[in-house]
């Protein structure tokens, strides 16, 4: 199913609203602890745009920096996750707007294309696919899914 641009999405409640232009640059699925406790899932999938190609459409979204050059988006009135923001180590230069997967209003949309900071996954969680699985976000691959 192809679903053409603008991607638009939001928080439940529906205070805030956006839309991605374009494709998105990476969509991965990421175990790190931060996403986690960010989200109170065992995995997070998000879906990478560039700044330029996210647009707020209604409401304002509620800014915590996580750690330093890190800020972390949700909505103030439902407390919905919205987004990872920050400058891009994977697209240097670039500041880029990572959108939680499930605030889209047509998620499948979107395919993830590998696995995130595999090595602080939840030991008992696992996600049965052949995606690669990285160290990090961006180093040599860990392994090329379960039965690598």
């Amino acid at each position: 199913m192809e679903i053409s641009s603008p991607h638009k999405g939001g928080c439940m409640c529906g205070a805030i609203r956006y839309e991605a232009k374009g494709e998105p640059r990476i969509v991965v699925n990421c175990h790190c602890s931060s996403c986690r406790r960010h989200t109170g899932a065992p995995v997070v999938t998000l879906v990478i745009f560039v700044e330029e190609q996210i647009k707020f459409t209604k409401g304002e979204r509620k800014l915590y920096e996580s750690s330093p050059g890190v800020r972390r988006a949700f909505c103030g009135d439902c407390g919905t996750s919205l987004t990872w923001e920050a400058r891009s180590k994977r697209f240097p230069d670039t500041n880029i707007i990572d959108l939680h997967i499930s605030t889209f209003d047509r998620p499948e949309a979107f395919n993830p294309t590998q696995h995130d900071f595999y090595e602080e996954r939840i030991p008992w969680f696992d996600v049965v696919d052949t995606l690669p699985r990285f160290v990090g976000d961006r180093e040599l691959p860990l392994c090329h899914g379960p039965e690598a």
